[in-house]
């Protein structure tokens, strides 16, 4: 077997891993498995990295498990929260389940000869559980001053106001009976997951131990931060989420080609399975010549190919380059209204677009485009004003309902750069 570790290691995807797991996975093949916190029905770009844990552990030969927490994610996960989250319906825990498996099987692949990926979820055992039983034959197991000493809990109890409920001091003790469980059902001696999560994998790991005197591993991956110290995955506009209707192929791409130089290669040992002569490649690239965003473009093709397939990678694409270079054509209102939700907008009532129509001066000044009308007159003649992507020479140009994107937008371009959305409203 492959030592998938080292490769884990050199793609910076491994902060630690309990004794013997290196050895352990240069053996035979394993099963290892990541859990999956069902609190939204999409997986984001912050869940990535572990997931890129799993494909690499099935490249290597091994089976992975993606581990949906339908029954925890009733619970809820303390680790690195400041107050308990509210907490999910089954029908709610169900319905987000469903939505990450979707997602997962753009990575993992479940129809392999040898090893394919299997898809489990925890509410199959845990729903079945008797509390009494539970508390008879696993909490036994642990120590309430170890549950206190962890980081995650004690930050919690130290915190007045929210505290810790009983509810989420629990979870500890679902989550080492799911390795358990997965460890009787799959042959499961592996967990990966984030740092954040190590007390808990750990915990897992002693419990098979002490309850079938097996032997199991745990392996996690750093917290990933960009160079300037913010989360990774986190935007001004929140999660970039993996769910097309929640962030668009346009956007999830914009996320990625605009990582910053410092940031590009590594994300690329991360995020890719591109070789290392072709990382070592596009890093001599992006060190002589950064302005070309070599390893950013090559990155934002990855990634978005690999969540969005190819039709998802053209449409972003298509949409970058409206947005840099003015080409609208084959584009819709609302590909108009997504690409250029962020450039300066002003509204226009419908009916001024009616009978003689409205001078494309009158706009461009009341928009502010152009300072004034004079101004606009002389940008123009200038061949410097474009309508959704076509450049305007005529001074006296009129404006009508048929000039605009479907009746909903018109789209000005002042010079090369300067844009400007006006949308038509009732």
């Amino acid at each position: 077997m492959s030592k998938v570790i080292e490769e884990l290691r050199w793609r910076g995807l491994l902060q630690d891993a309990t004794e013997g797991a290196a050895q352990h996975l240069a053996g035979a093949p394993r099963t290892g498995y990541i859990g999956f916190d069902p609190s939204a029905a999409s997986l984001h770009v912050g869940n990535l990295l572990v997931v890129m844990d799993l494909v690499h552990i099935q490249r290597h030969g091994h089976t992975p498990i993606a581990l949906v927490g339908g029954g925890t994610g009733l619970i809820g996960d303390p680790s690195g929260k400041t107050s308990e989250r509210q907490l999910l319906t089954k029908e709610q825990a169900a319905e987000n389940a469903e939505g990450i498996r979707g997602q997962l099987a753009h990575f993992l692949d479940f129809e392999a000869k040898s090893n394919p990926a299997i898809m489990r979820n925890n509410l199959d055992w845990l729903g079945q559980l008797s509390l009494v039983d539970f508390l008879r034959d696993i909490g036994k197991h642990f120590s309430v001053n170890q549950l206190i000493a962890k980081e995650s809990v004690r930050r919690r109890l130290e915190h007045e106001e929210t505290g810790l409920s009983f509810t989420e001091f629990s979870y500890t003790l679902l989550q080492s009976y799911d390795f358990l469980e997965l460890y009787r059902r799959d042959q499961c001696t592996v967990q990966l997951g984030g740092s954040d999560q190590w007390g808990n994998i750990t915990a897992g790991t002693d419990l098979v131990r002490r309850v079938v005197g097996g032997k199991a591993f745990g392996v996690v991956s750093p917290l990933l931060t960009s160079a300037s110290g913010t989360k990774f995955g986190k935007t001004e506009a929140g999660n970039v989420w993996l769910d097309p209707d929640r962030t668009s192929p346009f956007a999830f791409y914009q996320f990625w080609i605009n990582t910053d130089d410092r940031d590009a290669v590594r994300f690329l040992k991360c995020f890719s399975l591109l070789s290392q002569h072709e990382i070592g490649e596009l890093e001599e690239a992006t060190q002589t010549e950064p302005e070309k965003r070599a390893a950013q473009k090559v990155l934002a093709d990855e990634v978005t190919h690999r969540v969005h397939g190819e039709t998802g990678l053209v449409a972003a694409r298509k949409a970058t380059h409206a947005l840099f270079g003015g080409d609208l054509s084959g584009l819709n209102a609302d590909e108009i209204g997504e690409i250029f939700a962020d450039v300066p907008s002003s509204q226009l009532e419908k009916a001024r677009l009616g009978g003689d129509g409205l001078q494309l001066v009158d706009i461009l000044a009341e928009s502010g485009v152009a300072s004034s009308k004079g101004n606009a007159r002389r940008v123009i003649e200038g061949g410097g004003m474009y309508l959704n992507g076509e450049r305007v020479q005529d001074i006296s140009r009129v404006l009508s309902i048929d000039d605009t994107i479907e009746g909903r937008y018109l789209l000005l371009r002042k010079g090369k750069k300067a844009y400007h959305l006006v949308a038509v409203c009732d």
